[in-house]
């Protein structure tokens, strides 16, 4: 329960959480790598997606990399992921679950290191605009995940304290990056990643995609926060319930 009138929200993250994109991700860090010389499998590159791409580089390259072609390789990324963004399709029960926690009361944030352009993007493919109190990019953070700068300015984009959110995401870097603000985690293995890694890395309960959540919304923890929120006070939208 919120003190002195603060607000509940929850926090999103979008590539693989509510955007089916991590594997056109892989495909295009794969092709960035190709093009800087490197063969690196699809599979190492996808558990790693997640990780802001300065990290993903370092993690996939090694400290031994020439890094004066990181940027050629984000770049690279940019270019090739660019050209599936007329693919790129929310995930079902995406918009509906984002128009349900708005509905319910809680502040909505989607805590995004996307660039500016490719998160407008991204959010068009969800089309859930006015169910969105904040946005996060890839300016807001100086680090990214699993550090857990996107967090802390999603937070900020929100109103939000710590305390008083919750996270849902699909990849252990977004867990990792929630438990240094002790903001607990749904996870969801939309984005390819199993049950039994996150929940190793400290996710507090899991569904398979957002439908699955909006399904069991009342049960989960996110529907304990929305009746946090009902019952603190905080305005239901007309024509929802909370």
């Amino acid at each position: 329960m919120p003190q002195n009138n603060r607000k509940l929200g929850v926090l999103f993250d979008v590539d693989g959480t509510l955007v089916d994109s991590n594997y056109l991700h892989t495909i295009s860090w794969w092709h960035a790598f190709r093009q800087l010389g490197r063969n690196v499998p699809m599979a190492s590159i996808h558990r790693a997606v997640g990780m802001g791409a300065d990290k993903l580089i370092a993690h996939l390259l090694g400290q031994d990399r020439d890094k004066d072609q990181d940027s050629q390789a984000e770049d690279a990324h940019g270019a090739v992921f660019s050209t599936y963004w007329p693919a790129l399709r929310a995930f079902d029960g995406a918009k509906d679950l984002l128009e349900r926690c708005s509905g319910a009361g809680l502040t909505v944030v989607l805590a995004s290191s996307s660039k500016r352009r490719e998160l407008d993007v991204l959010t068009a493919a969800i089309g859930a605009d006015e169910a969105v109190d904040g946005t996060t990019s890839s300016s807001d953070a100086e680090e990214s995940k699993p550090a857990p700068d996107i967090l802390v300015a999603a937070l900020k984009a929100g109103g939000l304290q710590a305390a008083d959110a919750l996270f849902v995401g699909d990849a252990v870097w977004d867990v990792m990056a929630a438990s240094e603000l002790g903001i607990p985690t749904i996870g969801l293995t939309c984005g390819g990643t199993g049950e039994a890694e996150l929940r190793d890395a400290g996710a507090i309960e899991i569904h398979t995609d957002p439908a699955a959540l909006l399904a069991d919304f009342e049960a989960s923890v996110l529907g304990q926060l929305a009746s946090g929120a009902a019952n603190a006070g905080q305005p239901v939208k007309p024509g929802q319930n909370p």
